[in-house]
């Protein structure tokens, strides 16, 4: 799939989050903003990160470009290409994996009929592994969008899509 390169630039509303966000670094330490401008533009982009954004919050802090590359490939909650409505990412971490993540991403296919790291055909789902989501006393997780869904079996993990 190719995008296509469109200008970006913060809106009104975030370019004026952005001094407070830059206000809690110390002076010549602003460069560690780029976690939260990358959310920002991340949110303001509609779930994924654009390279016009990475370029625009790496210009903006005085960093190298591929700085901001290693920063948004390295965090799996950094999306470098367009995601569905539903974002379904499975952790995959060792507890996660222990407690049955791997029947949850199975089940997730299958109902869903796509495999890991995929769109469905109609923009609504996006299925992901991630890294530890912080909550292994309560694995398998699964985190769609913002929210979490603990101990979850293959048939809750069903009845979660089927709720979405």
């Amino acid at each position: 799939m190719v995008f296509q390169m469109t200008p970006f630039a913060f809106s009104p509303e975030n370019e004026a989050k952005i001094p407070a966000i830059l206000k809690r670094y110390p002076e010549g330490r602003q460069a560690s903003a780029i976690l939260p401008l990358f959310e920002l533009a991340q949110k303001q982009c509609g779930g994924w990160l654009p390279p016009e954004a990475i370029r625009h919050v790496t210009e903006r802090l005085g960093i190298p470009e591929i700085q901001g590359y290693e920063v948004a490939s390295f965090y799996t909650m950094f999306n470098q290409r367009p995601i569905g409505k539903y974002h379904v990412q499975v952790c995959g971490t060792t507890p996660c994996m222990l407690r049955g993540s791997e029947d949850i991403m199975k089940a997730c296919e299958r109902h869903l009929g796509i495999r890991c790291g995929e769109t469905t055909a109609d923009g609504q789902f996006t299925l992901s592994e991630v890294e530890c989501l912080g909550a292994c006393t309560a694995a398998p997780v699964v985190q769609i969008n913002e929210d979490y869904h603990e101990n979850l079996t293959e048939k809750g993990v069903v009845e979660v899509l089927k709720a979405c």
